[in-house]
């Protein structure tokens, strides 16, 4: 099966990289303002763009290492049974996050969008991480002109 995969170094902890992944305080600064429902394993973040959006069951959470959740819902109908992953390694003065959405159908224009998006985001992470400010939803880049 298809899949997005990523790599981006922070300047940060690991213990900061994971609070950001982890707390509705932290994904509201990188992904989408509008997010709820971050917590323990079991918990469901609701992400909403402009009202709609995933939902996401926390499935693994390894402090420090590993956050993993698993698609809940029925939008976007392409990432149904789908699942996320970061894995976060310390490394030569920074962290690394690799982030894979994984078990998609069939590679498609949409998922090549959501590859571009979610690197857009992974770089909002990092831009919060270093500088405080990131670039969640709805002040990210645009990738074309239909967004």
């Amino acid at each position: 099966m298809p899949e997005i995969n990523h790599r981006v170094g922070v300047k940060a902890s690991a213990q900061l990289v994971y609070q950001a992944l982890t707390t509705d305080a932290g994904l509201s600064g990188w992904w989408t303002e509008d997010t709820t429902g971050a917590g323990a394993v079991g918990s469901i973040i609701k992400f909403r763009f402009n009202g709609g959006g995933p939902d996401f069951a926390v499935s693994e959470l390894v402090p420090d290492k590993i956050v993993r959740w698993k698609h809940s819902g029925s939008i976007p109908e392409a990432w149904v049974d789908t699942e996320i992953l970061f894995q976060i390694q310390p490394e030569d003065g920074q962290t690394f996050v690799r982030f894979t959405h994984s078990n998609w159908q069939a590679s498609s224009d949409f998922m090549a969008h959501c590859s571009t998006k979610w690197a857009v985001f992974l770089l909002s992470l990092k831009q919060l991480l270093e500088t405080r400010q990131g670039q969640a939803f709805p002040q990210d880049i645009p990738i074309d002109h239909s967004e």
